[in-house]
Order: structure tokens, then C-alpha cells, then sequence
């Protein structure tokens, strides 16, 4: 059996895996981070949750655009590497649509609308004058989320499954914007 994945080995395998595409690395640092933040709402380990996010798009160097293979390859990768099940499991399902799955649970929910909303957020600072996180408020984000055509990449539906699990739109919002404004300098934005 396989040690279990720490963060630290995590990161390192990202980072070898997305080498080409330094936006897609920052896109897991921005779902790890609210991820992380998220957790303890639900009493659960942000570390464990963390990793979640941080590994959840570790197979879109290799399969590129093919979302029927699409962490599926990345869980198999991953528990190879001692990631916990449970993750492995959260991480195939964040593309329950391409592989023909159903999010279950807290975590399967949790990370799909959490990395969602992490593009929406993103594109919310890429209109701003100076380009940062730091210059979006939650308010203007619900009001982009809200605009059909404003980053039509990030699932609405998808995003909404917060609620799902009993966090209202605008706190989550609130939870993501503030986990990646915590991170902002790491990402570039």
C-alpha cells in the first residue's frame, strides 16, 4: 500500500503534471484554498478537503479536453500515489457529467461547485481596472453569476449545488471570494 499523499508530494505532482499550464496549477490553488475554507463549515479537515481541490484537475495535462476519461484518470493516478479513497471518489465525481456519475455526498458537492466557482471569481477580477482579487466584492460576483454570457465556462448549476448542501449562494460566494483573496498574491491575481 501506498503512504498516504501529503500536501507538500501533492503539490509537487501538480505542479510536474500541469507543468504546460501554469492557469490551470493556479486554478487547483484556488479550489484547494476554498476547499480549505469550506471544510470546517461542515466539521470536516480542510487539510483532507484541501487536498481535494488541489488534486482534483491533476489529469487535464494528459487527457486535455476528453471529459469521458477526465478524473477518472486522475483518481486512478492519485490512489496509486496514497490519496484516501474517499477523495479519489469526490474527485471522479466532480466530473460526474463526462463520466456518467452522480455527486453524493458533502465532499462530491463541495468540490464540484467550490472549483466552478473558482473560474467565475477569476474572470469577476480579470474585468477589474488593475486585474485583482482584491478589487471584487461578493456582491459584484452574484451579480456576474447572475449574467448568462459573463464566463459562460463556469456551470451555474454546478455552482448553485452549494445550496444543495445547505450554503446559501451569496456565503458561499463569500467563502470563496475571501479564501482566494487569501491566496491572491500565490496565483497572480
Amino acid at each position: 500500500m501506498a503512504e498516504s499523499l501529503t500536501r507538500e508530494k501533492a503539490l509537487t505532482l501538480v505542479r510536474e503534471k500541469l507543468a504546460a499550464n501554469p492557469n490551470l496549477i493556479n486554478h487547483c490553488l484556488s479550489t484547494e484554498a476554498v476547499m480549505r475554507a469550506l471544510a470546517p463549515r461542515f466539521g470536516a479537515d480542510p487539510e483532507k478537503w484541501g487536498l481535494a481541490g488541489l488534486t482534483h484537475d491533476i489529469d487535464l495535462g494528459e487527457v486535455g479536453d476528453d471529459m469521458h476519461t477526465h478524473a477518472a484518470v486522475g483518481a486512478r493516478w492519485l490512489a496509486q500515489w496514497g490519496l484516501d479513497e474517499e477523495l479519489c471518489e469526490a474527485i471522479r465525481r466532480h466530473n460526474a457529467e463526462g463520466l456518467g456519475l452522480r455527486r453524493i455526498t458533502t465532499l462530491d458537492h463541495a468540490l464540484a461547485a467550490s472549483e466552478t466557482l473558482t473560474g467565475l471569481i477569476v474572470a469577476a477580477a480579470l474585468v477589474q481596472p488593475d486585474k485583482k482579487l482584491a478589487s471584487v466584492k461578493a456582491k459584484s460576483v452574484k451579480k456576474r453569476f447572475k449574467e448568462k454570457h459573463f464566463a459562460r465556462g463556469a456551470s451555474r448549476e454546478i455552482i448553485v449545488e452549494c445550496e444543495t448542501i445547505g450554503v446559501e449562494l451569496g456565503e458561499f460566494i463569500e467563502i470563496g471570494l475571501a479564501a482566494m483573496q487569501g491566496i491572491a498574491g500565490e496565483i497572480g491575481l
